[in-house]
């Protein structure tokens, strides 16, 4: 064939992808014209990707619809869009869409990417599971206050000088978890479990990289290229042989009588529901559903408070006013109390807590990219909204003041089951750094740049060195460190009701 010839169906194929795509997108929000084959990814920047999507808000307002590889997405933005859709409409929009990276290694099982009535009956066991072992039960607060005190001893060894606090963070928020889902913490200088860290960082950081962006866009050409993606994979089934080796250990261990931690909860509902065909509580969904939880209450925790002591860094106002509150409430003498925070608004305020969309009728199986980081920056619903500012949490009489456009969390069905632990622990091991230490930094704050690293699954922290300056006076660090409880004592005697 001449090379005319091969131009003109090349073309030709270009043609007819350009009108299949104009038909699938016909009922669809407006949007960029697709290129075949690539979609609209030569318009986005992988490297600030939640960015780059927004800009195509002020082109078609807060629903539009982008091709991304061979996945068409519907992307809301801003409040109104997003509760309308996760809220008002929470059962038609309460699924879990396609991730690649995660599809490959759960394939649907897990609490955190299953749907139907699967992710039903793990949520709703969850929920039950993490209320006796999790938030109010008065031996988990003591637990993470525990871990806040080895927290401030570790910070404690460096004596002023610069380190990167990224481990010191994972080490203390990962033993907290771990007690919960294993019932027990491992020690700070254990290998296995530093080596353990290490992957669950860098998956973290990974996912959000180019080229976790690129095999979620481009699975099936990626699966078969070499590259970081295929580090990913590896790491994951590493951290799931962790978790399974210790599932069969609890197994060959288990108290019927005095279930400890979550898998002991888990594996008697096994054994309830074994001559049920149909059950959920096989030990597939255990060990991907102990990898859920383990892994957000490890990563996400550990990074959301890097980045917290970031921007603290950047804004040493704002630490002096949480440290005058800190010293006027509790003082140095003890370690801070989850009953604190109702007497702190300002620290509170550091840490808020708390289909048809917008016209467009939605096809059944789209994938819909609900862009919190929208949400959360959304200018009618937050005054300044790129200026980090805690006042805007707090009313004209110092009073914390609810606000539902903050939803760190998500929002509706698919909400975080683990928040109010996450919330726990944020507030306990933040106020306990800056009970003990003045937080400096190496280079002017006006320096710091807080730009996260990657912009796809998540906001990594960039990298970077702080340097805790003991404070003067009296400190609870100085006081007989906490003992250790026998290993799987950090729950209650009971296990959970599954049909709560």
């Amino acid at each position: 064939m001449e090379l005319s010839g091969v131009l003109s169906l090349l073309l030709g194929v270009c043609v007819s992808c350009l009108l299949l795509l104009a038909l699938a997108r016909r009922n669809l929000p407006p949007g960029p014209t697709p290129l075949p084959f690539v979609g609209n990814i030569l318009q986005l920047d992988t490297k600030a990707l939640a960015k780059s999507i927004l800009k195509f808000r002020d082109v078609y307002g807060p629903v539009f619809t982008l091709q991304l590889g061979s996945e068409r997405a519907v992307v809301l933005c801003g409040y109104a869009a997003v509760k309308e859709a996760l809220v008002d409409h929470g059962k038609e929009f309460g699924g879990r869409g396609n991730m690649a990276t995660a599809a490959r290694i759960t394939k649907g099982f897990g609490l955190l990417f299953a749907n139907g009535e699967r992710w039903r009956q793990l949520r709703r066991f969850s929920l039950a599971a993490l209320q006796e072992f999790g938030p109010g039960q008065r031996s988990v607060e003591e637990r993470i206050q525990e871990e806040a005190h080895r927290l401030v001893e570790e910070f404690r060894k460096t004596k002023g000088s610069p380190f990167d606090p990224t481990f010191f963070l994972s080490r203390s928020a990962s033993s907290v978890i771990c007690s919960i889902v294993f019932g027990q913490r491992f020690d700070y200088a254990d290998e296995s479990f530093l080596d353990l860290l290490a992957k669950t960082n860098q998956v973290f950081v990974r996912l959000s990289s180019t080229w976790g962006q690129l095999y979620g866009m481009f699975s099936w050409v990626m699966r078969f290229l070499p590259g970081a993606h295929k580090q990913i994979f590896r790491d994951l089934e590493d951290i799931n042989s962790f978790i399974l080796e210790r599932i069969k250990a609890k197994q060959a261990s288990l108290d019927r009588d005095n279930p400890q931690d979550f898998i002991d909860c888990f594996l008697l509902q096994m054994e309830k529901e074994i001559l049920n065909p149909a059950t959920e509580f096989h030990l597939r969904n255990l060990v991907l559903t102990a990898f859920n939880l383990f892994f957000v209450g490890t990563e996400l925790v550990s990074s959301t408070l890097r980045y917290g002591l970031l921007v603290l860094l950047k804004h040493p106002e704002v630490e002096e006013k949480m440290t005058q509150e800190i010293d006027r409430v509790i003082g140095r003498s003890r370690v801070p109390a989850v009953e604190d925070r109702s007497r702190m608004p300002y620290t509170d305020a550091v840490i808020p807590r708390d289909p048809e969309v917008q016209g467009y009728a939605i096809p059944k199986g789209t994938e819909v990219f609900p862009v919190l980081s929208s949400v959360l920056r959304d200018p009618g619903r937050f005054r300044d909204p790129e200026r980090f500012d805690p006042g805007r949490f707090l009313d004209e009489q110092g009073r914390l003041k609810a606000n539902e456009a903050f939803m760190p969390f998500s929002t509706g069905k698919r909400s975080c089951v683990g928040q109010e632990l996450a919330r726990m622990e944020l507030f306990i091991f933040l106020t306990a750094i800056l009970q003990n230490f003045t937080l400096k930094s190496p280079v002017p704050p006006r320096d710091i740049d807080l730009t996260p690293r990657g912009g796809g699954f998540a906001h990594v922290p960039p990298c970077y060195q702080l340097c805790a300056v003991p404070r003067g006076g009296g400190s609870h660090a100085e006081e007989e460190p906490p003992k250790d409880r026998p290993q799987g004592t950090a729950g209650a005697s009971k296990g959970p009701n599954p049909a709560t």
